[in-house]
C-alpha cells in the first residue's frame, strides 16, 4: 500500500516551505519514523519522517522546489518490516571442502573469464574533467542522490566554468531561511527609526564570581556558568527599569510586554537562528545556560522546533564569540530593541586616579527611535553596566 509523504503544519503562519536534501533514494527501505527528507521554512530546517516502513516508491518534489503545506511530495510503499537478509547457499566446492574424501589427481583446468570492453563514456561519466585537459589535476565528484543530480544544463555550466582556471564561481541558490533572515533586516532598516548607542563593561566582578564557583556549580548542575546567563539576568532587571525596550508598536499603540521573552541569536546550520527563553524572569542561572546550551546544540543540528523561534520580546546576541569588537546589530522586528555583546580584552582604565589593566567589553543597544529615546536607551545600557560590574545587585534586584 502506497503511503502519501506530505508537508505537515510546522507553525501559523506558515504556508509554504522549500524541499532540502533527501536522505534517501527511491528504492531504499526507510523504517517507521526515520527522517526521509528535510525541509525547510522561513523560521527552521525540520526533518520529515515515514510514517511507516516500507520502501521509497517515488519521489515527487526534488530538492530546491516549493511544496505548500499539506502536498504530497513522495510515496513510500509500506510493508512494516525492513527486508530480511536470506543466505546463500554454499558453494559446491565449499561443501566439498567440508567433507573429507579421498585425494584425487588434479587435473588441469582453464578458466576462461570474458574480457573487458572498453566503455570510454563510461569511465568519462565518473570523471568530472576541470583544467586537467590543460595541464591541470583530475577531480572526482562524490556520487549523489538521484534526487539531487543537477541538471543538465547545470552540468555544462559546471564544466565550463571550472576550465577557467583560477577563476571559479559557485552560484548557490539561498535557502528560504536565509531569504526570510535578509527580507526582516532589510525591512527593519527600512520601517525603523533605528539608532544605537555604546557603553563599555568592566567583567573583573563577573570573571571572579565565574572563578570562584564554576566547580561547584558544575559539581551540582552539570554545566559551567557562563557570561550569557549573568547578561540575561541583567537585561530582564534593566527591562524592568526601562519598559519602552521591552514594547512594540502595533498600529497607533505601543503594547508594553508584562513578561519577558528573551531571545538569544544563535549561529546555526543554515545561518542565524533566534530561538527564545520564555519566561527568562522565572528562570535561575542553571536553568538558563542549560536551555542556551541545548538550543545552541539543537541549532547546530538544525533540530530546532518552529515554536521556539518565535515571538520574543526582546533579543540579545554575543558576536563576542566570533571575535567581534564592536557592531551595531540589528534590531529583529516587532521589537525594538537588541543587545549587542562583544568580546572581552584587557584594557588600561582609569580607576579611582589609578590606570590598571581590566577585562572589558564593549556592549551596543540599537532600538526603535520610534517608541524608545535617546535618555531611556542610554538608562537601559548604563543598568547593563551597573548590574554586571555589581552582580549582587541581580540577586537582590536593587
Amino acid at each position: 500500500m502506497a503511503i502519501e509523504l506530505k508537508i505537515p503544519q510546522i507553525g501559523e503562519s506558515i504556508t509554504e516551505v522549500e524541499i532540502g536534501e533527501w536522505l534517501k533514494r527511491e528504492g531504499d527501505f526507510v523504517a517507521k519514523d526515520e527522517n526521509v527528507v528535510m525541509i525547510e521554512s522561513e523560521k527552521t530546517t525540520v526533518g520529515l519522517s515515514a510514517p511507516d516502513a516500507g520502501k521509497i516508491s517515488k519521489i515527487l518534489k526534488r530538492k530546491g522546489e516549493v511544496a505548500r503545506v499539506g502536498e504530497v511530495i513522495g510515496l513510500v510503499e509500506s510493508n512494516g518490516a525492513a527486508p530480511v537478509e536470506t543466505k546463500k547457499p554454499k558453494r559446491t566446492a565449499e561443501l566439498h571442502a567440508a567433507v573429507p574424501s579421498e585425494p584425487k589427481p588434479q587435473l588441469p583446468t582453464t578458466t576462461t573469464e570474458p574480457k573487458a570492453i572498453p566503455q570510454p563514456v563510461a569511465k568519462a561519466a565518473e570523471k568530472e574533467f576541470s583544467s586537467s585537459d590543460i595541464g591541470g589535476r583530475l577531480r572526482k565528484e562524490r556520487p549523489q542522490h538521484s534526487a539531487d543530480l543537477p541538471s543538465p544544463e547545470a552540468k555544462l555550466q559546471s564544466a565550463t566554468r571550472q576550465y577557467v582556471a583560477g577563476r571559479e564561481e559557485e552560484n548557490v541558490p539561498m535557502t528560504l531561511l536565509r531569504r526570510t533572515v535578509a527580507k526582516h533586516l532589510v525591512e527593519a532598516q527600512q520601517t525603523m527609526a533605528m539608532l544605537t548607542t555604546f557603553n563599555e563593561i568592566d567583567l573583573a566582578a563577573v570573571i571572579a564570581l565565574r572563578k570562584e564557583f564554576t566547580e561547584k556549580f558544575v559539581e551540582k548542575f552539570g554545566v559551567k556558568p557562563g557570561f550569557m546567563s549573568f547578561f540575561v539576568k541583567a537585561t530582564i532587571e534593566a527591562l524592568k527599569l526601562v519598559p519602552q525596550v521591552n514594547a512594540e508598536i502595533r498600529g497607533n499603540n505601543i503594547v508594553y510586554h508584562n513578561y519577558f521573552d528573551i531571545g538569544v541569536a544563535i549561529g546555526g546550520g543554515k545561518g542565524l537562528v533566534v530561538p527564545v527563553l520564555r519566561n527568562a524572569e522565572r528562570m535561575s542561572f542553571a536553568e538558563i545556560e542549560i536551555a542556551i546550551g541545548d538550543l545552541a546544540k539543537r541549532a547546530k543540528e538544525n533540530k530546532l522546533k518552529p515554536d521556539e523561534l518565535q515571538g520574543g520580546t526582546f533579543t540579545i546576541s554575543n558576536g563576542g564569540v566570533y571575535g567581534s569588537l564592536l557592531s551595531t546589530p540589528i534590531v529583529n522586528p516587532p521589537q525594538s530593541g537588541i543587545l549587542g555583546m562583544h568580546t572581552i580584552q584587557e584594557r588600561p582604565v582609569a580607576i579611582e586616579g589609578q590606570v590598571v589593566i581590566r577585562p572589558m567589553m564593549y556592549v551596543a543597544l540599537s532600538y526603535d527611535h520610534r517608541i524608545v529615546d535617546g535618555r531611556e536607551a542610554v538608562t537601559f545600557l548604563k543598568a547593563i553596566k551597573e548590574y554586571i560590574e555589581k552582580p549582587a545587585r541581580i540577586l537582590l534586584e536593587v
